[in-house]
């Protein structure tokens, strides 16, 4: 058992290193000792992957209320409008920090701060700040450079999150836990040493993205496997609005690049989707055609492509000319050529993959969730931004607005005495055997969640889900209880939790909303609420919705 601390002594322990982590780190570490885990390389985070941009409320044809009309418009009526006041308003202040931190973004004489704003689905004006078409790319170097100088922050690449240490854990040291339970710390993974280690904490972060791996076709990177979500729905915090998994419209179809996303902005800057006889569809599904919300353009290609027996669709922006899409898309426009296709001369074969989890752990404003000491910030929580579809851009920009506030908050606490933490039990334990079985279980997993739990769904589909995630998760726990931990088993863990949040809050909504389509309940109710699930006391398998 590890020795007492003084809380002072101890750092805030952040995990995950993308926008939302870097941010908060930033804002804490002038004040108190920082420790940020990554559990894979540091330049790996779904930050780094984010082409489009950051919105901001900068030009004068536009208003705070113009863009929180555009959110509300786009979550389909679950969005929290004091949530999407408060970080429409602080918009600004965010990309002007950014920019006094150094980020390169695209440039413009005649536009505010001197940026050039680009326009995407949803969004009335222009007003997404970007560095050309790899916004999050830019951002991220810049910030994960000042935190690599930083001397108050010790980052820890290739270490993973196994649980959050809370009073629960106390009591089974033999510890009385009084109170109504707290977040002292967490056990962490160093993967390249398999070695588990307790560290006790002033506070915890969550920070750890999305759960996009859950599904067979994502845009997200590897590290997207819900950890943070699946740890704090363990340690007893609510979840909400898990059943709107947003899938990006557009992810490149090609054997070598699965995860490749083609940025929203080619549709905004004229981008066309057409059948493979040049036909354009998008007309025909909505009024806005390719610039609709994201939910409403990935379900016309999901009905076209079923329609017609395709395993993709075209993107056409050949009539934007080379010399447009080498200055606004070069990523892209070197990404695609690699591959052959060379996207000034021929369509771009594209698929709907999912991309974005618009739920999460249910925090406030200031990343607070319902465990004392532990708070979570970005794609991991549920804020009441995104409501039931999440409006491009808005992502990037919640992360930096709510990671100083939760830094803020961090500041804010009186240091308390912090008990000594029972070190992690391997007494019971072996090496695994066959570690092939995680691998199956990974792939029955994400194949099922794709085929019973996408873009249209049935209660049928549901319920045959929920059945088979019942039999991996008893397989998966029998796993984890007789064999040492290692990544891909903890992250197999965490995306069947997630999986199952995902089935259950899709089960509890009775209609059709934003990204969440249902073929049983293809109408949209006059008046409806987030989905918030919740344990109920002492039962493992009792849910509230």
């Amino acid at each position: 058992m590890s020795a007492h601390s003084s809380a002072t002594d101890l750092p805030v322990v952040i995990i995950g290193a993308g926008l939302a982590g870097l941010t908060v780190a930033l804002h804490l570490a002038e004040t108190q000792p920082v420790i940020v885990l990554a559990k894979r390389q540091l330049e790996e985070s779904a930050t780094a992957w984010a082409q489009g941009g950051i919105v901001g409320v900068l030009g004068n044809d536009d208003s705070i209320e113009s863009h929180v009309r555009d959110t509300q418009e786009a979550g389909a009526g679950l969005v929290d409008e004091r949530t999407a006041e408060f970080i429409a308003r602080h918009s600004a202040d965010a990309i002007e920090w950014l920019v006094e931190r150094g980020v390169p973004f695209s440039p413009d004489p005649d536009g505010p701060l001197g940026l050039h704003l680009t326009r995407e689905g949803g969004h009335a004006v222009r007003r997404i700040a970007h560095a050309a078409d790899a916004t999050g790319k830019a951002i991220h170097d810049v910030l994960l450079d000042e935190v690599k100088q930083h001397p108050n922050i010790s980052l820890r690449e290739k270490w993973m999150a196994i649980d959050l240490i809370t009073d629960r854990h106390l009591r089974k040291g033999g510890l009385g836990a009084g109170g109504g339970g707290r977040c002292h710390g967490v056990y962490a993974l160093d993967i390249e040493t398999q070695r588990v280690e307790t560290i006790s904490a002033t506070a915890v972060v969550l920070a750890t993205g999305g759960v996009g791996k859950v599904y067979r076709y994502t845009s997200n990177p590897e590290t997207s496997t819900g950890d943070g979500i699946a740890m704090a729905w363990r340690a007893g915090c609510r979840v909400g609005n898990m059943e709107f998994i947003q899938f990006h419209p557009t992810c490149l179809y090609h054997p070598q690049e699965r995860s490749f996303l083609i940025t929203e902005a080619l549709r905004g800057e004229g981008g066309m989707l057409r059948l493979p006889d040049g036909t354009r569809f998008m007309p025909a599904h909505d009024p806005r055609g390719e610039l609709a919300p994201r939910d409403i353009v990935a379900r016309a290609i999901d009905f076209e492509m079923k329609k017609h027996g395709l395993d993709h669709v075209w993107l056409d922006a050949t009539h934007l000319g080379e010399a447009f899409l080498k200055e606004h898309f070069p990523t892209i426009y070197a990404r695609c050529l690699s591959l052959g296709i060379d996207i000034a001369k021929q369509p771009i074969p594209v698929v709907p993959a999912a991309h974005y989890t618009c739920g999460g752990v249910v925090t406030d404003l200031h990343g607070r969730t319902d465990l004392p000491g532990l708070y979570a910030v970005g794609e991991t929580t549920y804020t009441g931004l995104h409501g039931a579809n999440r409006l491009a851009s808005n992502s990037l920009l919640e992360c930096v607005v709510l990671g100083r506030t939760c830094a803020d908050d961090i500041e804010a606490q009186k240091p308390s005495s912090v008990p000594a933490l029972p070190d992690w039990d391997e007494s019971q334990v072996s090496n695994a055997d066959e570690e092939v079985v995680i691998a199956h279980n990974w792939d029955e997993l994400r194949l099922l969640m794709w085929n019973y739990v996408g873009i249209v769904r049935t209660t049928r589909r549901l319920e045959r889900a929920l059945h088979r995630i019942k039999l991996l998760r008893s397989e998966i726990d029998d796993y984890y209880a007789a064999f040492r931990v290692t990544r891909d088993l903890l992250e197999l863990r965490n995306l069947v939790d997630c999986a199952e949040l995902i089935v259950r809050s899709a089960l509890s909504r009775q209609e059709s909303r934003g990204l969440h389509f249902s073929r049983d309940y293809p109408r949209t109710l006059p008046v409806s609420f987030p989905t918030i699930l919740c344990k109920k006391a002492k039962k493992k398998d009792a849910w509230l919705p």
